[in-house]
């Protein structure tokens, strides 16, 4: 909260270009992105110093997700996607990522069936404001396509965490040929089997595997990096050399 501000200039600083902006259901109202003023604030940093925000990770709906509750408290939350989707319009946010996982995680047929309701519904809107939404998710490759064959792909995708689908084995590959064609946002992030984040090439992930398999889908979206956070307080630092360790998979394996 004190120190966003500074993060466009010490990304300027260390070559980067883009970033992800990250939503909590905490304060949901008081964070710049729901802002008018801080609104104006994003966009003025954003082009003084070059860094494009495409993309936002929507952690507030795996805290709150409307798909678990009914009635009025469904209503409210449900009216917060339109809000947020509005104020990525406002700072030219394109893509909405929306984690299916932890809290968030479809726990029934019946939930999924809300979602996919509530998403449809909000399709229109999103496609005449440009906008998309890509699925977080901890099924299975084929269950995870079966889902987001669901859902109209002029608007809505995967997000594809190597991380995450690492962390709970799933084979790079099956996942490729399960809904490759659907990807449209990575996070790159290393975990341990059944564990948590690690520092990159240390935990469970294959890299060259998962770019390999990017580079023969032909995925040419972002890569995000989400990964663990520096030891001694350097995360800058640390950012830029997971920077360069993903730019190296890219280049040799034509990701």
């Amino acid at each position: 909260w004190s120190s966003w501000r500074t993060e466009f200039p010490l990304g300027e600083r260390n070559g980067f270009r883009l970033m992800e902006w990250t939503l909590d259901q905490h304060r949901l109202h008081e964070n710049p992105l729901l802002d008018p003023a801080g609104q104006a604030e994003i966009n003025t940093l954003s082009a003084s110093y070059e860094l494009a925000i495409p993309s936002l990770t929507a952690d507030c709906f795996m805290q709150a997700p409307f798909w678990q509750v009914e009635g009025s408290e469904r209503e409210v939350r449900t009216r917060h996607f339109r809000q947020v989707a509005k104020a990525c319009v406002t700072v030219g946010i394109s893509l909405i990522v929306v984690p299916l996982v932890d809290h968030g995680r479809l726990e029934s047929r019946e939930q999924e069936d809300v979602l996919v309701a509530v998403m449809s519904g909000e399709a229109k809107f999103l496609t005449e404001h440009g906008l998309r939404v890509v699925f977080e998710s901890d099924f299975p490759p084929w269950e995870l396509a079966r889902f987001i064959g669901r859902l109209d792909p002029a608007v809505f995708g995967v997000n594809y965490d190597i991380g995450n689908s690492a962390s709970l084995g799933f084979d790079p590959a099956e996942e490729m040929a399960a809904y490759g064609s659907r990807l449209l946002n990575v996070h790159v992030k290393d975990r341990a089997r059944r564990g948590t984040s690690v520092p990159l090439g240390t935990g469970s992930a294959n890299f060259d595997t998962v770019f390999a398999g990017l580079a023969a889908i032909g995925y040419t979206g972002n890569y995000v990096l989400q990964t663990a956070r520096a030891t001694d307080g350097d995360d800058a630092g640390v950012l830029c050399r997971y920077r360069d360790m993903t730019v190296e998979w890219i280049d040799r394996h034509g990701a």
